[in-house]
């Protein structure tokens, strides 16, 4: 997609020594974003209730996807380097100043502004990447790396996070701070290795055209909401599980810390196995399907889990990630089989699905909280996923 954007930059620069940049780039950001992600709700608690949150959420999306509306216009004025150098310092004053906040007023818009800012420094990220990457690389040993160090991050981070909020007494300042000194080393590396990167023209990206171009394709159409149902999971697990498990549970950051690294570490096992496997072997539809079935049963256990012992909730999130990761790696496959380099609107529509799910898991959630009690929202959390399983069922595979 992005290669029609960018040109052919950077071929006067060592390409192994820039993907070595990248992956660097790329696992430093992640520790930024992922050390802050499950933190988000609990630390927006002092301020608002639950129901608040969710719409707080909704708001951050909904200006990342109107961002994405006109992403191409201000990287045609500003270039991709000013950009990223200019949002990450934003980014870092931001999250500076969310430590400090004592006040919702503080607070609260600072969130916003991160939530917006995140996807976005990950976009320029990539445009990056896609300067230093032939067509003939992407065979997914490049993409299986990078997917595989921020996976490793994204675990790592809540770990991390965890031990710096502590028991009782939670200090979320630490965090924030943490994960701005994050954003020091990754300008750095931007600011050394990227200063001279040459822009090519940034075409617009037609979202209706996208919309069109993916409807009139049953498997691309199909591929597509099996993809949107996994970001709705993801969205509404970041935003209700920590306050879930912090506020009615009474697990403390420090065990809840422990809990989400070795769930998130499914990721790190399972993705790139599965992603060959359905390479080589059996394709993609079967494992997506056996995917959504472990997610939608293991969610759906979640409600009924009234325990705040550290095993069984591993255990719990370990399973829900094991078939996000079989969701993830087949819908990400999948897709990209059906697509090429040509299909830059068909692609741009489907990387706004996170976004999206952000704003419908935010606001399905806090309809849910409304009419249930904080408990049982897992269970139509989970039963929501056998969609994905009749979804993959109607595709045509790819094997």
């Amino acid at each position: 997609m992005l290669k029609s954007l960018i040109g052919e930059t950077g071929r006067h620069i060592d390409k192994d020594k820039r993907f070595r940049i990248v992956y660097l780039a790329m696992l430093i950001l992640s520790l930024h974003w992922a050390t802050v992600l499950y933190v988000h709700s609990t630390y927006l608690g002092q301020f608002v209730d639950g129901k608040t949150i969710g719409t707080l959420f909704t708001i951050g999306s909904a200006i990342t996807v109107f961002a994405f509306l006109f992403i191409s216009r201000v990287l045609q004025k500003l270039g991709n380097y000013k950009l990223t150098m200019a949002l990450s310092v934003l980014e870092f004053f931001v999250l500076i100043g969310m430590g400090l906040a004592t006040s919702m007023r503080v607070a609260i818009p600072l969130f916003v502004l991160h939530q917006a800012i995140g996807p976005l420094l990950l976009f320029n990220l990539d445009v990056f990447v896609e300067s230093i990457t032939t067509s003939e690389e992407k065979t997914g040993s490049k993409r299986g790396i990078m997917l595989t160090v921020m996976s490793l991050a994204s675990a790592l981070a809540p770990l991390g996070a965890g031990y710096l909020i502590g028991g009782a007494e939670p200090k979320f300042h630490l965090v924030y701070f943490v994960s701005a000194l994050f954003l020091i080393p990754f300008t750095l590396l931007i600011r050394y290795n990227f200063k001279t990167f040459a822009d090519s023209p940034y075409p617009r990206v037609e979202v209706l055209a996208g919309i069109r171009s993916f409807w009139i394709d049953k498997n691309l159409r199909l591929v597509f909401f099996a993809h949107l149902l996994l970001q709705l999971f993801f969205a509404w697990m970041v935003i209700y599980i920590p306050l879930y498990l912090v506020s009615s549970i009474g697990m403390t950051w420090d065990v809840l810390g422990k809990v989400l690294f070795v769930g998130l570490f499914a990721y790190v096992l399972f993705e790139y196995p599965i992603g060959r496997i359905a390479d080589l072997y059996i394709g993609e539809k079967e494992m997506m399907a056996l995917g959504f079935l472990i997610l939608g049963v293991s969610t759906v256990w979640i409600s009924f889990l009234n325990t705040d012992e550290m095993i069984p909730w591993m255990v719990t999130m370990f399973l829900t990630r094991v078939g996000a990761s079989f969701v993830e790696a087949t819908t990400e496959s999948y897709f990209f089989k059906h697509t090429t380099g040509s299909d830059a609107n068909i692609i741009s529509f489907f990387r706004i699905t996170r976004p999206l799910a952000i704003i419908g898991g935010a606001l399905l959630g806090s309809l849910a909280l409304l009419y249930m009690p904080f408990q049982y929202i897992f269970v139509a959390l989970g039963l929501s996923m056998s969609i994905g399983i009749v979804l993959s069922f109607f595709l045509v595979d790819t094997k």
